[in-house]
């Protein structure tokens, strides 16, 4: 099973629909679909055309109907290398949120490996679009060096999802200090230490703690962490769980401790799904685990990571770089 990202076939329910020259030439002809039928996907070209992001934007602004558009997806906005990160894409993005009024999903930064890596990808203060959009209801986005949120109240936000090899511990801190009274589905990809991914133990108690300010929660994913075992213990404790209909600690280095503690905790088998997939439990561990859970949990996801056969007690995390 791969984990690592790839370009966005849906978004917010929709299909992805690329924005691109023969659209920007034809205008809102038949080849345009309608602007509420797709997420729009947006981004620069580096090849012999060479369409900087900001070109591209404006074409898509003469003609595409935005007043209509539900949902858009950012992709490279560089066209070599990217020195400023996302921050003059939000100044764009934010500059024009008047002629979006419909607008109810973002995804920044919908790049590949082949454009660049997930550790390398600049993101900035996605705050900004939460208070440019209030009725936003899904955000989600890619990469976190110098990602900045800031502890605000967001009426709508329904969904949120952080893709991250390494995140550091503000901005999960700020969520924590956040009043999301509408949020239904949160993921995190807490990532490695080796790409900045620093948070602690304390940290995500203090995000589940703070998650009692959204009652409406029904899946959380705390995923790809390194310290995956104490997540799973605080998980294991935290009341917030018990509201849950699916939980996602996958891609993470979670071993015999931490299923211990999901075990020994609080109940867990009111989940219509757990993924504890890319795990690094032993085989008596996890024949343990789905002895307890598979009976009750429609959808359990117990795939094991693959070992190092030189060095099979080594433990990593599914995306990192």
């Amino acid at each position: 099973m791969s984990y690592y990202p790839s370009h966005l076939t849906r978004f917010h329910d929709l299909p992805v629909h690329v924005f691109a020259d023969d659209d920007a030439e034809q205008g809102a002809g038949p080849s345009l679909p309608a602007p509420a039928s797709v997420a729009w996907r947006l981004t620069a070209e580096w090849d012999e055309r060479e369409v900087p992001f900001e070109e591209r934007w404006n074409r898509f602004l003469d003609r595409v109907r935005t007043d209509e558009v539900v949902a858009l997806v950012i992709g490279a906005w560089w066209q070599e290398w990217d020195e400023d990160g996302i921050g003059p894409v939000l100044d764009l993005l934010t500059a024009e949120a008047h002629r979006f009024p419909g607008l109810r999903a973002v995804f920044l930064a919908d790049v590949e490996s082949e454009e660049t890596e997930i550790s390398w990808i600049k993101q900035g203060d996605v705050s900004r679009v939460l208070r440019a959009w209030p009725g936003l209801c899904e955000l989600g986005l890619r990469g976190s060096e110098d990602l900045v949120i800031e502890p605000l109240r967001h009426a709508a936000l329904r969904r949120l999802r952080v893709e991250s090899g390494g995140l550091a511990p503000e901005p999960v801190r700020a969520l924590a200090a956040c009043e999301l009274p509408a949020l239904h589905h949160l993921e995190l990809w807490l990532g490695t230490s080796w790409y900045g991914g620093d948070c602690t133990a304390a940290d995500v108690r203090a995000l589940l703690t703070g998650l009692s300010r959204s009652p409406g929660l029904r899946h959380l994913g705390l995923c790809n962490s390194d310290i995956q075992d104490e997540i799973a213990a605080a998980v294991a404790a935290a009341p917030v769980v018990a509201g849950l209909d699916s939980l996602d600690l996958s891609m993470g280095t979670l071993g015999d401790e931490g299923a211990t503690a999901l075990l020994s905790g609080q109940p867990l088998t009111h989940l219509r799904a757990l993924d504890l997939g890319h795990h690094f439990m032993s085989d008596e561990m996890a024949h343990r685990v789905r002895e307890a859970m598979a009976p009750h949990v429609p959808d359990l996801g117990l795939t094991p990571a693959r070992r190092n056969q030189y060095s099979p007690e080594n433990r990593y995390v599914a995306v990192g770089e």
